[in-house]
């Protein structure tokens, strides 16, 4: 058992936990409880093991969900891993840890829980100052940096709504919900920071809104949190006006650079990071870690429903 001291940090996006203990071998580690989304800090600069329950997520699928992560910085063990998933009573620990720890997996398939491989996140970085900044903007379009709620709704049901994630790879998370949790996380980040490209020529703002990137500051770093571009759009260069956007925020309050990650499928959206600068620094696996019967359960809900429809 640790022994833990306790530091407790109210913070603008949640209540941060951190305890502090010792493990067998000695080495000290920290685990930090959380009570928010994971951030870039999480996955590249903390240095232990972050963990914590995912309210949003335990509200729109109807099951319990942790969220579990190492960083690329971290010294922390297979065992500190161990140790924070087996603490976890949750029907659901999705976790995060460095893609180049390949050996964890095995141990992870060999837990009294079910593992799956969910996706591979990379992360790019950029250099305040040295983007290649695209053309200036056609007429008719503009950039702002406040969007409502509506609009901010219609521009994910516009650019989200086939976009692959790692929920989509566990079948207790119902897909018909997903694009409504990417609508309400950014919601959220609205009130963080939002740069966006709008139709000034349309009368009806929502229709106008073409596109956007959300963004906050975090460890020295602006982070992207949410972006894109709405499908009839797509393809006209507009993204690179969001970067040039982020880019000058960064610029304007003296932040040194800009991060920001996707899945590793989502090839077509690194193109456009590297075109403007942007370069790869972390891979990271993500593995659903799920309660033993609990997929089955599911699985047997499902075939049942599909029996009972007319």
């Amino acid at each position: 058992m640790l022994m833990v001291e306790r530091r407790l940090e109210c913070r603008s996006s949640g209540l941060d936990i951190v305890v502090s203990g010792r493990p067998a071998d000695g080495i000290s580690a920290t685990v930090i409880w959380r009570r928010h989304p994971m951030s870039w800090h999480d996955v590249a600069f903390a240095p232990g093991v972050v963990a914590g329950p995912s309210p949003y997520d335990s509200a729109r699928f109807g099951i319990a969900v942790d969220r579990i992560s190492v960083s690329v910085a971290s010294a922390a063990t297979l065992e500190d891993v161990l140790d924070a998933i087996n603490a976890s009573t949750a029907d659901v620990v999705v976790l995060r840890y460095p893609a180049d720890r390949m050996s964890w997996f095995a141990a992870l398939a060999e837990l009294d829980r079910t593992a799956i491989v969910a996706d591979n996140l990379v992360g790019w970085k950029l250099a305040t100052g040295q983007g290649r900044r695209p053309p200036p903007l056609p007429r008719g379009l503009e950039i702002v940096d406040a969007v409502s709620a509506a609009e901010m709704d219609a521009m994910i049901a516009g650019a989200f709504r086939d976009y692959g994630n790692h929920y989509l790879a566990n079948p207790l998370f119902d897909p018909a919900l997903v694009l409504a949790g990417y609508q309400e996380w950014a919601r959220r980040e609205i009130t963080s920071g939002v740069v966006a490209i709008r139709n000034a020529e349309n009368r009806d703002h929502e229709s106008g809104m073409l596109g956007f990137v959300t963004y906050g500051e975090a460890g020295g770093v602006a982070e992207i949190a949410l972006g894109g571009v709405v499908s009839g759009a797509q393809n006209a260069g507009l993204y690179l006006h969001l970067l040039a956007g982020m880019e000058d925020r960064a610029a304007s309050r003296g932040i040194e650079s800009v991060v920001i990650s996707t899945q590793s499928r989502n090839i077509r959206v690194q193109r456009r990071w590297a075109d403007y600068g942007f370069k790869p620094v972390l891979s990271v696996f993500t593995v659903h870690i799920i309660r033993r019967g609990l997929l089955r359960a599911g699985r047997d809900k499902v075939v049942g429903l599909c029996q009972r429809l007319p």
